[in-house]
């Protein structure tokens, strides 16, 4: 598949000229030969290099599975180079959980690597639509960091499930039915029972819900997830964490958000006497709340309105 929206080089590199601070991507082993790196749980900045996500890899005998291909090429670079302190074992495939820009922005690098790169299906038109505005607004935040980085589109997709085998690990790879974008999908490792979620799970700070999103959808895909009883979760965003608490600040404000919009139109309520009486304060300890409840509950208003 073609590379697609072409971000200049030299272009990037003009628009910045400042000392560069190195980011540190660590991974940490949440189960034998499985890594997580963590991302800051505030907004994309130049120190953090657009990487307020986390991202994984799984390490078999065969080769490397990456979780997460990471906001740039530079990005991607430095997580192949923490594969390396793990392992020399080659990476063979790139899973992109979904189309926020540091889910899948790193693929131009791994693809250079000879990596396969793998999406649900449901993720190619969202990543279509939105790859030149996600470079565009990286390039401002990112300046010379997001130099070489292009948006380059999973060259393999599957629709609902996808199982590879690979140095005697089994890696399932599932989309459901979208939530905080449309293609997002998740990672199970069965044996284990481990979870990558993608950005079906916030712990630590609020969830977004964004013009892209589908709070109905969000709800169902949890739904599916939750049957898969997984002891170990990676979110998309905030700590590794248990089920339980992925329920807390994920599916129970979601179904909050839902349960209020839905009743406020049905009742004919208008959108503001809506927003003015949801009471999300619950969720006010989890990072940027003041920043996403409004743009929340008027998106889910507005979703429910539209049914």
């Amino acid at each position: 598949m073609k590379r697609l929206f072409a971000f200049p080089l030299l272009l990037a590199l003009a628009l910045f000229s400042g000392a560069s601070a190195a980011l540190d991507m660590s991974f940490r082993a949440v189960s034998p030969g499985v890594y997580a790196y963590l991302g800051e749980t505030g907004a994309r900045t130049y120190d953090n290099e657009g990487m307020n996500a986390n991202s994984g890899f799984i390490v078999t005998d065969a080769g490397v599975v990456v979780v997460d291909s990471g906001a740039t090429w530079k990005v991607a670079e430095q997580i192949h180079a923490a594969i390396r302190k793990v392992t020399k074992q080659p990476v063979k495939y790139v899973i992109n959980t979904g189309g926020q820009d540091h889910r899948w922005l790193g693929n131009g690098y791994f693809k250079a690597q000879g990596a396969e790169i793998i999406s649900a299906a449901a993720a190619i038109a969202d990543m279509h639509a939105r790859g030149a505005l996600q470079l565009q607004g990286l390039a401002g935040e990112l300046k010379d960091k997001v130099a070489g980085t292009e948006a380059v589109l999973p060259t393999r997709t599957f629709d609902n499930k996808e199982v590879l085998k690979l140095g005697g690990r089994e890696i399932r790879l599932l989309h459901f039915h979208g939530g905080h974008t449309p293609g997002d999908s998740v990672v199970w490792l069965p044996k284990e029972k481990l979870l990558f979620s993608g950005d079906l799970v916030y712990v630590d700070r609020l969830l977004g819900v964004m013009p892209f999103s589908n709070a109905g959808d969000w709800l169902a895909s949890f739904a599916e997830m939750e049957k898969l009883n997984p002891k170990i979760i990676v979110p998309g965003h905030g700590a590794v964490c248990d089920l339980k608490k992925a329920q807390r600040e994920s599916r129970d404000y979601l179904r909050h958000l839902v349960d209020h919009m839905q009743k406020a139109v049905d009742d004919m309520t208008g959108l503001q006497e809506a927003i003015d009486s949801l009471d999300q304060s619950q969720w006010s300890h989890l990072a940027n709340f003041e920043q996403l409840k409004g743009g929340n509950a008027s998106r889910v208003y507005l979703e429910m309105e539209n049914r």
